[in-house]
């Protein structure tokens, strides 16, 4: 654009120095006296064109002035050259304006040593950092490597145990609505049974044995908790269960101590639970006394949780289903551990839930003394 403007001020001054000498007659001095304005313009228009053009037009000028001096002034030899010699030195410029090369001088960035020193410090310090990190976060991930598969030994265990659990009766649909064969066998026949390395057995043939009263739905849904003993232990759990019992909320943690509580680590974790007689996710009852148990972590998870969850994916199924429900703690004598729990549960209506199981308050590797609760690892 400035080139432009240039050439447009260049042909005006021009024309103004044409006009000032051929339209007004200006001569000699005369027109050196009317025509010196017409430099500035000349000068701007040449600062605005650049070095080399510029250099190229003064060029082109001075081959005009100098046909100019000779040819129409008729100066010859020495007059030329007295006459002339302001062409040569302007010659001169105008070729340096032409040979000019303009470069952009890049700036040199000058790094103090010092301040390559201290990054170099910096950046030494930095991967030895994060090459610490990369040690721990590899020690971590072996270590959560190792753990996930400890879990899922452990799991691929306790779904082993449900599934022998569902197949000893959890899953069984030999019951009905009406009274059963056989009789419910007392909590004394049930303490004297001895543990032979299967947890839970069936009891009755697997059959509930509830009577007819037992299993009316009159009253709608309910559940009801027996007082604490002589020795404060808790006693058997009933209900009718349904889902409107079900809690709403999450549970709180537990703070009641049943009888037996001698808890204390093992190499699988605590030896002991708050067992509840009836689980929360069937009723919400949370820290009652007279609904936990001291019971092993074994018999609690996945012993009994496997029957509690089939009662309550059966419940989950329709607002109109329900399921007679009862858990009885079996102690012998005087002790204060329990030695199992009795399971009882009988769909109403339907088939879909029939048990009748006992499930020994054991856990593999411990010896359990069942006066106090203390324990002891089996040599």
């Amino acid at each position: 654009m400035h080139i432009f403007v240039g050439l447009i001020i260049l042909i005006a001054t021009l024309y103004w120095g044409w006009t000032l000498k051929k339209r007004k007659h200006y001569q000699g001095k005369q027109w050196r006296h009317h025509a010196w304005p017409a430099i500035f313009p000349l000068l701007i228009s040449l600062g605005l064109l650049g070095t080399t053009l510029c250099g190229w037009l003064m060029l082109g000028l001075l081959i005009y002035w100098s046909w100019h001096l000779i040819a129409r002034q008729h100066y010859r030899g020495k007059q030329l050259v007295k006459r002339g010699w302001p062409i040569l030195l302007l010659v001169w410029v105008s070729l340096g304006l032409i040979g000019s090369v303009t470069t952009t001088e890049v700036p040199q960035t000058k790094v103090k040593i010092e301040t390559v020193k201290k990054t170099h410090n910096i950046t030494v310090k930095n991967d030895t950092e994060l090459q610490k990190l990369q040690t721990a976060n590899s020690s971590s991930a072996s270590s959560l490597k190792a753990q996930a598969t400890s879990l899922a030994k452990q799991k691929a265990q306790i779904d082993k145990r449900k599934d022998k659990n569902k197949a000893d009766g959890a899953t069984k649909t030999t019951a009905a609505t009406t009274i059963k064969t056989g009789t419910n066998p007392s909590p004394a026949s049930l303490a004297a049974q001895s543990y032979t390395g299967q947890q839970t057995i069936t009891v009755n043939d697997n059959q509930p044995a509830f009577s007819a009263a037992d299993l009316t739905t009159r009253q709608g849904a309910w559940q009801r908790y027996s007082n604490l003993d002589q020795l404060n232990r808790v006693t058997a759990a009933n209900a009718l269960l349904n889902q409107s019992l079900m809690p709403k909320s999450q549970r709180a943690p537990l703070t009641v101590t049943p009888t037996g509580w001698r808890n204390k680590r093992i190499a699988s974790g605590w030896l002991y639970n708050r067992s509840h007689l009836i689980g929360y996710q069937l009723t919400g009852q949370n820290n009652n006394p007279k609904n936990l148990m001291t019971g092993t972590r074994s018999l609690n998870a996945p012993e009994m949780v496997t029957y509690e969850d089939q009662v309550a994916d059966y419940l989950k199924a329709d607002t109109s289903h329900y399921v007679r429900y009862q858990v009885t703690p079996i102690f012998k004598g005087n002790e204060l551990l329990a030695r199992g729990v009795q399971m009882r549960g009988q769909s109403i209506g339907s088939e879909a839930v029939s048990f009748n199981i006992y499930i020994f308050n054991v856990q593999t590797g411990m010896t359990l003394n069942y006066n106090d609760g203390t324990s002891r690892t089996t040599k």
